[in-house]
């Protein structure tokens, strides 16, 4: 019976991809902030729940030392996340550094903190969510595109160094979630974007920018990921991620931007 071990597991993504997994007969670590909370994972066999706070560098190496104990971990999946949105001068301090602790620090300690774990087994298979954001950006969500884009980077550039040891880092870049993401956002208002607020709402509203997809279409992108054998990077989940690669391929990077900041109804600054 192999083990996934997932950050980020008591909704959405995250929940989903627990009981797809458990569903193929894997052992499920399940971890998430508030364990005790947990109502329905906790009461399915070979799943165990553990504490986690991705920001909390004391309990990430208490809890891989718990799990580890727990028989081999083939796979682990890093999910924890949310979207801080809103204009970058609206944001304080402690939200911009709150948002990359999280998405993109939590990772990258949860990955540190396995490494050595995978180098004694000489075997191991890393798989990170990032997003459409991570290879194509929206407005009004700098600091959360730039983690999701830093995810897409730092795996890229892992790869080489693991590769060496017989361990594999993947990532499922999804568009839009039917799940509880929305509810977990962080939002800033300023007035001084409200046309641009209006017409964003707008092209996710008509399918322009996102659509939604079930979680667990989603969490099937993850197990094909986990299962597959492929040497392949990027696992791009729903139709919508797929149609943005494939504009941004059609148009080219440069030409994709243009297109949007006009579908934005916004001028191109005057650069003098």
């Amino acid at each position: 019976m192999k083990t996934i071990f997932i950050t980020g597991a008591s909704t959405g993504l995250g929940k989903a991809t627990a009981k797809l997994f458990l569903s193929k007969g894997w052992k499920v670590i399940a971890t998430m902030r508030n364990p005790e909370k947990e109502t329905e994972l906790q009461h399915l066999e070979n799943v165990i729940l553990l504490p986690l706070d991705v920001t909390n560098t004391n309990q990430i190496e208490a809890t891989i030392a718990k799990a580890i104990t727990m028989g081999n971990i083939d796979l682990v999946f890093n999910n924890a996340g949310y979207g801080l949105v809103g204009a970058l001068e609206s944001y304080t301090e402690a939200q911009i550094l709150q948002q990359i602790d999280t998405n993109l620090i939590g990772a990258l300690r949860v990955i540190k903190a396995f490494i050595p774990y995978f180098k004694t087994l000489k075997n191991g298979l890393f798989i990170t969510t990032t997003s459409v954001c991570g290879f194509s950006s929206n407005p009004l969500s700098p600091v959360y595109n730039a983690t999701k884009w830093a995810l897409e980077g730092f795996s890229e550039s892992i790869s080489y160094d693991l590769a060496q040891f017989n361990i594999g880092i993947k990532t499922v870049a999804p568009g839009g979630i039917k799940s509880d993401f929305v509810k977990g956002m962080q939002a800033t208002i300023d007035q001084d974007y409200e046309t641009l607020n209006k017409r964003l709402g707008e092209l996710f509203a008509d399918g322009t920018l996102i659509t939604f997809t079930e979680a667990e279409k989603i969490a099937a992108v993850v197990y094909e990921a986990a299962t597959d054998g492929k040497d392949q990077l990027r696992y791009l989940a729903g139709e919508d991620a797929k149609k943005i690669a494939r504009q941004r391929l059609d148009q080219g990077s440069e030409n994709f931007r243009i297109n949007l900041r006009q579908a934005l109804n916004l001028n191109a600054p005057e650069l003098n």
